[in-house]
């Protein structure tokens, strides 16, 4: 947060193409379970997330809500003007924008009040949707820190979400996510064996 933001915000979200990548993993359990796999077997992330990766496509919640998205140019995207509108509407977040039109290109900020922090923790508490912050919690150690653009690359490396054409929803691959899931079982059972 600077000096310049608006009062009262708690965190922000500097870039679009990053609010877009976070969305699409959140909205895809077997895409962010694919992702945290690839992440433990890169170091990246503890052997623990395996768990947090098969509780992803095991657990029904997650799949109730699998909403799917469709490929643009730039990657998944869907407008977010009405979801926004809406969280604005009742102070739990705010869209500021920056730059001069004409002269420097204009780029969405997206803030966090602090009403909509106490919603999320609200929420969090609550035994029907509790799953949804888990479930950012894990697109949060996800993302890592990534900038939008290196988000939107790592998405652009699962082959499905790169094949898809122009304007079609990027289909599930929760079959392969199952697959790896088994392989890390196997290896974890032959490393307990004497």
């Amino acid at each position: 947060m600077t000096e310049s933001d608006p009062d009262g915000m708690i965190t922000v979200v500097r870039s679009e193409k990053a609010i877009q990548a976070m969305d699409f993993w959140l909205r895809n359990p077997d895409y962010l379970a694919d992702e945290i796999l690839t992440m433990v077997d890169d170091g990246r992330l503890g052997a623990e997330y395996i768990e947090h990766a098969r509780n992803l496509l095991d657990t029904p919640e997650p799949d109730l809500r699998w909403y799917p998205m469709p490929r643009w140019l730039y990657g998944a995207y869907e407008p977010l003007d009405d979801a926004f509108a809406f969280l604005e509407l009742y102070g739990l977040a705010k869209v500021g924008r920056v730059g001069t039109p004409g002269n420097k290109p204009q780029r969405s900020q997206f803030f966090l009040t602090a009403k909509g922090a106490a919603g999320v923790a609200e929420m969090g508490s609550d035994p029907l949707l509790g799953w949804y912050v888990s479930h950012a919690e894990l697109v949060e150690a996800v993302v890592d820190g990534d900038n939008g653009k290196v988000l939107k690359e790592r998405q652009y490396a699962q082959r499905t979400y790169a094949e898809t054409e122009l304007g079609s929803t990027i289909a599930p691959i929760t079959s392969r996510v199952r697959a790896r899931l088994d392989q890390h079982t196997e290896q974890a059972t032959e490393q307990e064996a004497p």
